[in-house]
């Protein structure tokens, strides 16, 4: 049998792959349907898609647990939001490198020995050794990916909390009609009558299922498991899995240093994944 901590750390990386396809098929989109328009079907297609499979009870909920499943609907939409406008400004690979500011902030707060200091400062080398090619990137979607960062960062710990507060998808699919609601008034104006072209719709379903329903599901399933530290620089694989996913669907070329920058990180997550201890599992809602 799978060690339930082995287990959640493949829900991880199964999550990662199927975030950045979904990335690079989007990105592909740009050009028939705005990054707010394609934002919103993607948080559209995982509130129907989750609210079905879900089906979550709402009555008798706490008001804590009414507040933690909305600021975590708030986080999940303004980190996608944030990360889709970076990377229409900036390469796939680099904007997701920079977004993970968030979560290596987060994995130094969560840190408690000095050994795990190298591996995130590591990946902080990795980051920083993007500002020496300052000439492919937009300030604004440098900005707007550091926003994202910060809004990932508090996913993950609302992710967190929400688990042990809601049974099994349900605050993932209440949190998902949140970030749903509060996209739509900027939604409707940015994408227009391309929302209701089949094609746009078909591929933003895809890009929905790819981006939210299937990562979300497996890391909120993970966090269950795993603390916010270790989950935090185990997604560190995200900026390669980014560049990999630029490369492969758009044609997407980074620099040398750029290359380098993803391996520290992708280094980091590898020593932290084999060296952290197992960490406690938070303790899950009941179902």
């Amino acid at each position: 049998m799978v060690p339930v901590r082995t287990r959640a750390i493949w829900l991880v990386l199964g999550g990662i792959a199927s975030v950045q396809l979904g990335a690079g098929l989007a990105k592909d989109l740009f050009d028939e349907v705005s990054p707010t328009g394609l934002v919103w079907l993607r948080l559209l297609t995982s509130a129907v898609v989750l609210g079905l499979v879900a089906r979550p009870a709402l009555r008798g909920r706490t008001r804590q647990e009414w507040t933690v499943v909305a600021g975590f609907g708030a986080s999940l939409g303004l980190m996608n939001w944030a990360i889709y406008q970076s990377f229409a400004r900036i390469p796939l690979g680099i904007a997701v490198t920079i977004e993970f500011v968030g979560p290596l902030t987060l994995a130094v707060l969560g840190s408690r020995r000095p050994r795990d200091l190298v591996w995130v400062g590591l990946a902080a080398v990795g980051v920083g050794l993007l500002g020496f090619e300052p000439a492919d990137l937009d300030l604004l979607g440098v900005l707007l990916a550091l926003l994202a960062g910060a809004a990932w960062a508090a996913y993950i710990l609302l992710s967190a909390r929400t688990g042990s507060l809601w049974p099994g998808l349900d605050g993932l699919a209440v949190a998902s009609v949140v970030a749903t609601l509060l996209l739509t008034p900027f939604a409707i104006p940015s994408g227009g009558d391309d929302l209701l072209d089949p094609h746009v719709l078909l591929l933003g379903a895809a890009v929905g299922l790819l981006s939210s329903v299937i990562p979300y599901s497996f890391e909120i399933t993970a966090l269950r498991t795993l603390s916010p530290a270790v989950f935090s620089i185990l997604m560190s694989l995200e900026p390669a899995a980014a560049a990999l996913a630029g490369f492969l669907v758009l044609g997407e070329v980074l620099e040398p240093s750029q290359w380098l920058a993803m391996a520290c990180v992708v280094a980091a997550s590898i020593g932290a994944t084999r060296t952290a201890p197992p960490a406690p599992a938070a303790e899950p809602a009941p179902n």
